[in-house]
């Protein structure tokens, strides 16, 4: 799908705060991306990372599909920031909930964490006929995703994930954040590093790595997670 930017404007536009090099790296796979694609969407957690993903984005495709992984068990910090942004950014903000209750595969890390997200997901990006879905990810918040590619083929269905912040770090997200002063979850200046679902989410413990304040039996299954479709 072909959009018409001023590409060298907008790495003007957003090289501040982080080298530019990286930001120009993040808009050539997005720009690769609407190049190479007719039917895409961008994934959206209101996390740290994923909100610098979705304002890149939304550089070359205001209106393009946001699709939020509502696993019914967010913080109430994190649903009301989704719902002030999507309101203030008028946001194409699709809420892409799982058929099964937490109820029903609470207990077992792998099957909830499968059936809660992946596979909402998954049958949302048939249902929409997505191409492609660009992700926040990176290659230094968890050894499951250092040796993730910038454009990457999956099936069932066959789409592709597309990752424009893989070279970013932690800090290069916090200073991009503050140097555009973008909003970001309430629940970051409570100590949490890495945001997910509520009963599996905790502070980080000072000197921890970032993803320390997850539940560590999922980290531990994260390839396998991810193989099935978890991002």
């Amino acid at each position: 799908m072909r959009v018409d930017v001023d590409f060298e404007e907008l790495v003007k536009r957003w090289a501040k705060g982080v080298e530019e090099w990286k930001v120009r790296r993040s808009l050539e796979v997005i720009q690769k991306a609407f190049d190479r694609f007719d039917r895409i969407g961008v994934a959206w957690s209101t996390g740290k990372d994923s909100t610098v993903n979705l304002v890149l984005v939304r550089s070359f495709d205001p209106d393009i599909p946001v699709l939020f992984g509502d696993t019914t068990q967010h913080f109430p910090e994190t649903y009301a920031h989704r719902d002030r942004i999507a309101r203030e950014w008028k946001l194409n903000l699709i809420n892409v909930v799982p058929s099964v209750s937490y109820e029903e595969v609470k207990g077992d890390r792998e099957r909830c964490c499968h059936a809660l997200k992946t596979v909402p997901l998954l049958r949302k990006i048939e249902e929409l006929g997505l191409e492609a879905l660009i992700v926040g990810i990176r290659w230094s918040e968890h050894p499951a995703r250092a040796n993730e590619v910038y454009f990457s083929e999956r099936q069932n269905p066959h789409h592709y994930r597309v990752h424009p912040l893989l070279h970013w770090t932690e800090e290069d997200i916090w200073s991009f954040t503050r140097a555009h002063k973008l909003p970001y979850n309430p629940l970051y200046d409570k100590g949490f590093r890495s945001i997910g679902c509520a009963p599996c989410t905790k502070p980080a413990p000072p000197g921890a790595p970032e993803r320390a304040g997850r539940a560590q039996d999922k980290e531990r299954i994260m390839e396998r997670l991810r193989a099935l479709g978890y991002y």
